[in-house]
């Protein structure tokens, strides 16, 4: 079995008081250097579905977590005629560090995005959408509210449409994962990002029990969607905490990790 090292700061240990090591360099000079897959490389190539795609959204005046996170696969998904969309607006109430997605005071709650969101997947003619959004802990039910009310318009245009929702941590509040859940989405995420030592650093205001607390509700509940958390490796956490963390998730009921 292949061994996995992942960067520490010099002098930290492990959650179990061990200190990770490398292999001796010679050791590590044996191992052939290959490159990495063809695959792996993007192509900044701006396609016709690309730019239709991106033209769709700009018209119906909505947000995608491709643009405003920032992320590197954007050509490679608007190339396909897919986004993953991003409702509330674009600021966010918090501000990890990890996140490129702009941080703020939002400016009132768009009661036509949903709509407007049902229309643009129509037109696309998609049948899996898959939605996140900012988090609003300026509003009472964290847009919860928006969450159910954007499903139910999807599903008035195509009642077979397959929802995925990427949502916050609603402030811990389970009335509001409540709304969510009963708006029969089929894929419920949400991310606990890292380790709980990187919580303060990485998530700001976020908590690590919170989100597996959040996640441990939702598999319990009924109707139960499909459990899906995701977290991020190489922001300095141990391989013995990124097991822990695993545990974690796994005892939270979660079906699906990425």
């Amino acid at each position: 079995m292949q061994k996995v090292f992942f960067t520490q700061s010099v002098g930290e240990t492990s959650a179990h008081g061990e200190t990770p090591k490398a292999p001796p360099v010679k050791e590590r000079m044996q191992v052939p250097h290959q490159r990495l897959p063809r695959w792996i490389k993007i192509t900044p190539t701006r396609t016709p579905e690309y730019e239709r795609v991106k033209g769709i959204i700009k018209r119906r005046g909505l947000h995608s977590v491709c643009q405003e996170a920032a992320c590197p696969n954007i050509r490679e998904c608007f190339g396909e005629g897919t986004a993953t969309f991003m409702i509330l607006g674009k600021y966010c109430t918090r501000t990890c560090n990890f996140c490129d997605v702009l941080k703020g005071q939002p400016q009132g709650l768009d009661e036509d995005e949903p709509a407007r969101l049902a229309d643009t997947v129509a037109e696309l003619g998609l049948k899996q959408v898959v939605i996140t959004s900012v988090t609003r802990d300026d509003l009472p039910d964290g847009g919860a509210s928006i969450f159910a009310r954007t499903i139910e318009l999807l599903r008035r245009q195509d009642k077979n449409v397959k929802v995925e929702f990427l949502v916050p941590d609603f402030g811990g509040k389970f009335e509001s994962l409540k709304i969510v859940l009963d708006s029969g989405v089929d894929v419920l995420a949400h991310n606990v990002e890292t380790v709980g030592r990187l919580y303060k650093r990485v998530r700001g205001a976020a908590k690590l029990d919170r989100s597996l607390r959040m996640l441990r509700l939702a598999s319990d509940y009924t109707p139960r969607p499909v459990i899906k958390t995701g977290f991020m490796v190489g922001l300095g956490e141990t391989y013995d905490e990124l097991v822990e963390l695993m545990h974690q998730i796994y005892a939270a009921g979660v079906d699906i990790v990425t």
